[in-house]
């Protein structure tokens, strides 16, 4: 099973130059792309990026670079098309991963022992179309959201007739949001499964949930102080 890491991560943000910021002495980057290194399973290492700043870094770290075209780097770009020019490339370098480990450039929490114990999931069960880690937050359940409609007035996203729905959080169920730090891919029936879950339909459809306790992405200078407390915790 050849087994491939694909760093990903975009030039454009409302946080200037993110990914490369400084997280207790490295770039911010260099947390994913350092676990995944460090993975027993992965042999193979590219990054996708439209930015120099992010190649480079990714570079000196060993990951070999994908220059993510203009049409891929827009604000409005989807993931999908990111990883499918990237095994493009890697197909006409002579690399067809089985398993592909996607890891989010500006995400630091990520470990190594999950990284491998998501793709150890995929090695025993190949009905398994992706691991992907996930945190509990019934605070933000589903079924409390809100949306404004046309008239400016707030309802719910779901057609809640017939049922009968606690406002307390404890009698909902468990409610898990996927992190976007890193997501194990079985690239036969993910990646190119024409059934996929929305709206991750690269996923494929049979998930399985890897619990973690938090992720942190990082999109504003908050994030950052909370980025750099999860690190002087964990590493």
């Amino acid at each position: 099973m050849k087994v491939v890491a694909l760093l990903t991560g975009r030039g454009g943000s409302t946080l200037k130059d993110k990914n490369v910021l400084q997280i207790c002495g490295h770039p911010l980057l260099y947390y994913p792309a350092n676990a995944a290194k460090s993975s027993k399973h992965i042999t193979e290492f590219y990054v996708s990026s439209d930015d120099e700043k992010i190649l480079n870094e990714a570079y000196k770290l060993g990951y070999k670079k994908i220059l993510r075209p203009a049409e891929l780097s827009r604000p409005d770009s989807q993931h999908i098309d990111v990883i499918l020019h990237a095994l493009e490339v890697m197909k006409a370098e002579g690399i067809e991963p089985d398993i592909l480990v996607v890891l989010l450039a500006n995400a630091v929490t990520v470990k190594t022992i999950w990284i491998n114990d998501c793709i150890e999931i995929l090695l025993a069960d190949s009905d398994v179309s992706s691991v992907v880690p996930v945190a509990l937050d019934s605070d933000h359940h589903p079924y409390r959201a809100k949306m404004i409609n046309k008239e400016g007035w707030l309802e719910p996203f779901f057609d809640f007739k017939g049922l009968k729905v606690s406002t307390n959080r404890q009698d909902l169920k468990p409610s898990y949001f996927l992190c976007h730090n890193f997501w194990a891919l079985r690239v036969s029936n993910s990646i190119y499964s024409p059934k996929g879950q929305p709206p991750w339909t690269f996923m494929g459809n049979k998930i399985k949930p890897y619990i973690v306790e938090e992720a942190i992405d990082v999109h504003d200078l908050e994030d950052v102080k909370r980025a750099e407390e999860w690190v002087k915790k964990n590493t």
